[in-house]
């Protein structure tokens, strides 16, 4: 059963919105480790720090093989089921995507996202995530 062109349009900006609080959780989330790493001991809590180097692993893997990110897919193809050309009509839409998308080459963003992905690794290193022993 196909969305109707409303909840598409609805489905979409959430996707968005999704992605942006992905983005920020990525940057943010280094940020945290470096300048956190000896005063916010959740910064090397392991579940949370597995998921921050996972999903930064997988940015930087789509990015090499060039895919896109899935949920950009998504959002695309809903964007077409409301009949909205791709990043074009809502408020939300509108402002949180200029966040998250900008006109360059393809190679910067690889570049860029490996750089981050080595960044998020090293920060593994650096600032070890801590295990809770079982009690």
């Amino acid at each position: 059963m196909q969305p109707t062109p409303a909840l598409a349009a609805l489905l979409a900006d959430a996707i968005l919105v999704v992605h942006v609080g992905i983005v920020a959780f990525v940057i943010l989330g280094a940020i945290a480790i470096f300048v956190g790493r000896t005063r916010w001991p959740w910064v090397r809590g392991f579940r949370w720090r597995l998921t921050h180097v996972l999903l930064m692993v997988f940015i930087a893997l789509q990015a090499w093989l060039g895919a896109l990110c899935p949920l950009t897919v998504w959002e695309q193809a809903l964007r077409r089921r409301a009949g909205q050309a791709a990043y074009g009509e809502s408020f939300i839409e509108h402002w949180l995507s200029r966040l998250i998308f900008f006109d360059a080459p393809w190679w910067s963003f690889v570049a860029a996202y490996s750089a981050f992905a080595a960044l998020v690794l090293l920060a593994w290193f650096i600032v070890p995530p801590t295990r809770r022993r079982a009690t």
